[in-house]
């Protein structure tokens, strides 16, 4: 993890077009301002971690899904 210290009102850069700056601390909290591209999305930690799992769900049901339908087509090509 690379580490680094900025006051309030300084900023860093993260390539060339995402500028994350610290707009100020308030006891444990850092308030951070983001410039990032309107075709870039950003997820708070604990929303992208569920949207993580929700997928691999999705996934792993869909997957379930075409196993099952592919049992239920042998069956039929198999009747016929």
């Amino acid at each position: 993890m690379l580490i680094l210290t900025r006051r309030p009102g300084e900023s860093l850069y993260l390539g060339d077009k995402i500028r994350i700056t610290v707009l100020g601390m308030q006891g444990k909290q850092v308030k951070l301002g983001l410039d990032v591209p309107s075709d870039t999305t950003v997820y708070r930690e604990e929303v992208y971690k569920r949207v993580i799992e929700e997928n691999r769900r999705a996934l792993e049901t869909s997957n379930n899904d075409l196993m099952v339908a592919a049992e239920l087509w042998n069956g039929t090509q198999n009747e016929k």
